[in-house]
């Protein structure tokens, strides 16, 4: 249990609290006109350590930049091209605005007032996809600090997001995609190989000699390549899932001219 001291000042009488936190190194807070709030505060305190839910104060005072930089540390693990759009965001929208706040002085009504401003991008609107990216790294962040116990809850969270609308998706026909094959010159069989096998890009673009199966005419998909930042970047495929695609009979003279 902490404890009550009265002490003297120019205007007046105040209180003292001195307490122990968690991790029981003792702390105190001062400045109390009345012994009835000491007594209240030092109880709440009691309260919320006996829940689980004791926040400290300093601990609060962290800003969003510091906690920014150890969030991008954890996200090492993710792909170059999954890692490279989080970072934008924080440089480019994030840091910006809220690096140099204190997370315990973030309002839920403050997120939301940003999330609109982000959205509505003076005149020239950005995209949902966007602007939930951006609205993502900093509630990720204070769902961080939430972990650390800095915040109780995270002031972020339950903000409404501008709507994704999906776009209607066009097809080719196949006299479409040949036409498209043969203007695209030596890059035709890639063509092909994307219309009719549903790799992605990456996929595709990633393909070996001997990911090529000619005689049971399928592709291993094993590898993905990704510019990222003006540097092709080579690593698993989507979901780190390896698999087999098959290809049709059509595709074979390309393929076989490609090796």
């Amino acid at each position: 249990m902490g404890s009550i001291t009265a002490y003297e000042t120019s205007g007046g009488k105040r209180y003292r609290v001195r307490y122990r936190k968690p991790d029981h190194s003792q702390t105190d807070k001062r400045g109390f006109r009345t012994k009835r709030d000491a007594e209240l505060f030092l109880a709440a305190v009691e309260v919320s350590k006996a829940r689980g839910e004791f926040v400290d104060a300093t601990a609060a005072r962290a800003t969003v930049a510091s906690l920014g930089a150890s969030w991008l540390e954890n996200k090492a693990h993710l792909k170059p091209s999954s890692r490279r759009p989080l970072e934008t965001s924080w440089r480019v929208h994030v840091r910006p605005v809220w690096g140099a706040r204190q997370i315990g002085e973030i309002r839920h009504s403050e997120v939301q007032s940003w999330v609109n401003r982000l959205a509505a991008g003076n005149g020239k609107p950005r995209s949902a996809t966007t602007v939930a990216r951006a609205y993502g790294v900093l509630a990720s962040i204070l769902d961080l600090a939430v972990r650390d116990r800095r915040l109780l809850s995270n002031p972020a969270r339950g903000v409404t997001l501008p709507r994704r609308v999906t776009k209607e998706h066009t097809y080719l026909s196949h006299e479409q995609v040949h036409d498209l094959a043969r203007g695209s010159g030596e890059h035709g069989a890639l063509v092909l190989v994307l219309a009719y096998t549903g790799l992605r890009w990456g996929e595709a673009i990633g393909l070996r000699v001997r990911d090529i199966d000619f005689t049971r005419q399928r592709i291993k998909v094993s590898l993905n390549a990704v510019e990222v930042g003006g540097v092709i970047e080579i690593g698993t495929p989507k979901t780190h899932k390896r698999r087999s695609v098959p290809f049709p009979r059509l595709l074979l003279p390309q393929l076989q001219e490609q090796a």
